[in-house]
């Protein structure tokens, strides 16, 4: 039977990872725990004045093969999966001369950051550690009678536990059993998952994903929905990697939000100027460019001014004063850029439930990765929509050729479009969005509804034309009948852009060249479901 406390004599420690490690290592000592130890983590702890045994004087074997072999021996493997209680086992480890291990602190060889920094295969090869995790999980399964670490975090609480009682309580092993077996597997994932990148199978037979909790969550969507926010180590700016200067925690839709508005502006090369994103419930309620931060966040306000409420907010530049001061006009969740000035903190300073994130970057739109999403018994996994086309790739199909302020503003469209709900219409003019028409089951429905939020807004503004007229508009897939390029036309729209490849597309021309509107093919699709 699992002993409820269990006492700690002897420890065997081996990190890569050797944060803490001397001050941890110092404590264990001074509470008489002897210490195991190996390569460099011994050299470490003996450079600090602490007494070492070598865990090749307990196997009488020595570290070889470069390292490769030095734990994986009965010497260590008895000591840590040995049941105390079991006279056999106990005779077993007397006869051979196996010393009993109480408690393992290993983390692994530093493999996700060693692909992270882009390593060859031979270097990310080499850092898949063996040793480590077999004797995590032999230390894991014998968790009724040893302790297991392998987060520099669980120090405190080992530490704390061991000074009260002289040991380490079976919940707590169980839950740091818990943890090394999440973290092999996350390990293990890590690995296959490379792998499968490394050699170029796109659909390994079997595939895990794994992340570490980054925050739990007061709820999930809902109220009564729990919730937890996870990151996987990828070092694309965004959400997971940003520093939050104020403002309370974030909840799981202003996590998913923000993540939806960065990803969104990052397509706007911050090179060609200023761009801003304003999104609500995941899709974008305004988006716009121009010569400075603060012109285009008014141009994405003047989108949809009621969505923007309570809404998220993307820049791909460095957040400044007069940016801050216009956005603090209304009441705002989250603020996310690459950087912000001290002004601009300073302005934020006062209002203490707006979020300010920066990030150091952008993630880049035309990069690879692997996007999943869940459904019942099983999940779906596809490559992220990193497509992109260039004006000499679009295929003008209409008679009247595209002007070229009409191109910039269906390129700008297009780009949002991408990060529109389907079935998506972008309606744009002068590199900012004027309606946008989202999530709808059939695409004549977003097309009157992006009309519709734009006559709202010509109202609003007491604008004599509606903001579409003269609009050039995305669709991010084809039109399957004429009837959407007609609606756009009696909305004032002039230009379009979509994919193509529906059977009535001869159909969809010849209303567009009828009503005198210029339109090209992008041989492309976005949807986004």
């Amino acid at each position: 039977m699992p002993q409820e406390i269990i006492p700690l004599k002897r420890a065997l420690i081996s990190v890569s990872d050797k944060t803490g490690l001397v001050e941890f290592a110092r404590a264990l000592d001074a509470e008489g725990v002897e210490i195991l130890s190996t390569g460099g983590t011994a050299k470490a702890l003996r450079e600090a004045g602490l007494a070492v045994s070598d865990v090749a004087d307990v196997t009488g074997f020595p570290e070889m093969m470069d390292g490769r072999v030095k734990t994986l021996h009965p010497a260590v493997h008895g000591g840590l999966l040995a049941l105390r209680d079991d006279a056999a086992h106990q005779k077993a480890a007397e006869d051979h001369g196996i010393g009993m291990i109480d408690l393992l602190v290993v983390n692994l060889y530093p493999f996700e950051e060693t692909v992270a920094r882009g390593g060859d295969y031979a270097d990310c090869v080499e850092n898949i550690d063996i040793g480590g995790p077999a004797m995590i999980r032999a230390a894991a399964k014998n968790h009724a009678y040893v302790g297991v670490v392998v987060d520099v975090q669980d120090y405190d609480e080992v530490l704390d536990q061991l000074r009260a009682s002289g040991g380490l309580d079976l919940a707590t092993r169980q839950r740091l059993a818990q943890t090394a077996y999440a973290r092999t597997a996350a390990y293990d994932a890590a690995v296959s998952n490379w792998m499968a990148g490394a050699i170029g199978v796109e659909t390994p037979r079997r595939r895990a994903f794994a992340g570490t909790l980054a925050q739990g969550l007061r709820y999930g969507e809902n109220p009564h929905q729990r919730a937890a926010f996870y990151t996987t180590g990828e070092a694309r700016p965004g959400v997971a990697t940003a520093r939050q200067w104020q403002g309370k925690e974030l909840s799981y839709n202003n996590i998913n939000d923000t993540d939806a508005a960065f990803e969104l502006v990052a397509e706007f090369d911050p090179a060609d100027g200023p761009a801003c994103a304003i999104i609500k419930h995941a899709n974008p309620c305004g988006v716009a460019r121009a010569d400075t931060a603060a012109e285009a966040y008014r141009r994405a306000f003047d989108c949809d001014r009621t969505s923007a409420f309570g809404g998220i907010i993307a820049l791909n530049q460095t957040l400044d004063g007069e940016t801050a001061r216009a956005i603090t006009e209304i009441f705002t969740e989250v603020v996310i850029a690459p950087d912000a000035t001290d002004e601009a903190r300073e302005v934020f300073a006062g209002r203490k439930n707006l979020r300010l994130l920066t990030t150091g970057g952008l993630p880049d739109p035309a990069a690879g990765g692997t996007a999943f999403r869940q459904v019942a018994g099983g999940f779906l996994v596809q490559s992220r929509d990193n497509g992109r086309v260039a004006p000499p790739e679009l295929k003008v199909v209409t008679k009247r050729q595209p002007s070229e302020a009409e191109l910039a503003d269906l390129m700008f469209a297009w780009s949002v479009a991408k990060h529109v709900k389907s079935n998506a219409i972008v309606y744009a003019k002068d590199l900012a969005t004027v309606g946008i028409g989202a999530g709808q089951m059939s695409r004549i429905d977003s097309t009157r509804i992006g009309r519709s939020k734009a006559q709202d807004m010509a109202e609003a503004l007491s604008l004599p034309l509606p903001l579409t007229s003269g609009a050039a508009v995305a669709s991010d897939a084809f039109f399957p009948f004429a009837d959407g390029v007609e609606a756009l036309a009696d909305a004032g729209a002039e230009a379009v852009i979509q994919p193509g490849g529906s059977v009535r597309d001869a159909e969809v021309i010849a209303a567009a060249d009828a009503r005198g509107i210029t339109m090209v093919f992008t041989g492309q699709r976005h949807f986004r479901h």
